[in-house]
């Protein structure tokens, strides 16, 4: 058990808050293990994309935006998080002021892009099923496209002045938090919005799907399924892949602010929702 000046001191991991070895090692595998497997999703996804000119599309290119902003956290921020696990707590690294900033603001730039190129995907796929195809490419020339995935980089760079506080140990001021909340509840509503307006029309029109040749459903490995398997299969899928964006995004929200408008929540709860949202960066290429 932790004693008390374990709890209330900074630590310089984001997730660690004891310093005993046995936790600082599991954490440190932990680490390795999503950097390795984050950055080797991330990085195929990426290549499959440049490799075959068939798969170079308009959502594939918010696609590749994010896993690019993954691979900052995950072959960037993740492999030095395993690697400070397995220094000593006391050691003068850990504590000087620069890198803990430099380590917060890639950590804030690499998620931020990340969900960001999360709600230009829905969108994409929104506008793709729900308007006229004239619409949706005189919305989505290339031009229009490099803009706003250039966007998304200028959103994170002018949150990043406060957003690194928040992924530090001890959580920064109090509005930083209230930023780190408000940014991400945003997001997640919009992205939101956009795949349960995308499941209410699929339900309602199977055929406005097949027309618009919809690729996530015509790429699937066996024939083409039934109208009524086809509505309930993209149902599912959209409802898959919103549950696991909710679960690991929300659990930051509110941890966040419970912080702003009540008291620190305990640091095992903040723990376990850091290592949701960060996990996320892994687990996105499968999204």
């Amino acid at each position: 058990m932790p004693n008390a000046s374990s709890w209330s001191a900074p630590s310089p991991l984001l997730l660690l808050r004891e310093d005993s070895v046995g936790t600082r090692i599991s954490l440190a595998l932990l680490y390795a293990i999503l950097a390795v497997s984050g950055t080797l999703s991330n990085v195929m996804v990426i290549y499959l994309v440049f490799s075959f000119k068939k798969l170079q599309t308009t959502s594939n290119a918010f696609i590749v935006n994010g896993c690019a902003a993954d691979l900052g956290v995950c072959a960037l921020w993740m492999p030095q998080e395993a690697v400070l696990g397995l220094l000593p707590p006391n050691s003068s690294s850990l504590r000087s002021a620069e890198y803990r900033l430099l380590r917060g603001g890639l950590l804030g730039l690499g998620l931020t892009v990340s969900l960001a190129s999360h709600l230009l995907v829905a969108f994409n796929r929104y506008v793709l099923i729900t308007r006229l195809p004239s619409a949706y490419q005189a919305l989505y020339q290339r031009r229009r496209t490099g803009c706003m995935i250039g966007l998304s980089w200028a959103l994170a760079l002018l949150l990043l002045p406060l957003l690194p506080t928040p992924w530090a140990p001890d959580g920064g001021p109090r509005y930083a938090a209230l930023v780190l909340a408000l940014t991400v509840l945003g997001l997640t509503a919009l992205v939101l919005r956009c795949y349960l307006g995308i499941a209410r029309r699929v339900r309602g029109s199977a055929k406005r799907v097949s027309l618009l040749n919809f690729h996530l459903l015509h790429q699937l490995p066996l024939a083409a399924p039934p109208r009524r398997a086809q509505r309930r299969l993209s149902t599912l899928s959209v409802l898959l892949l919103c549950g696991a964006f909710l679960l690991g995004t929300q659990p930051l929200v509110w941890v966040s602010l419970l912080r702003f408008f009540l008291r620190p929540p305990p640091p095992a709860l903040q723990a376990a929702s850091r290592l949701l949202l960060c996990a996320l960066s892994a687990l996105n290429p499968l999204l």
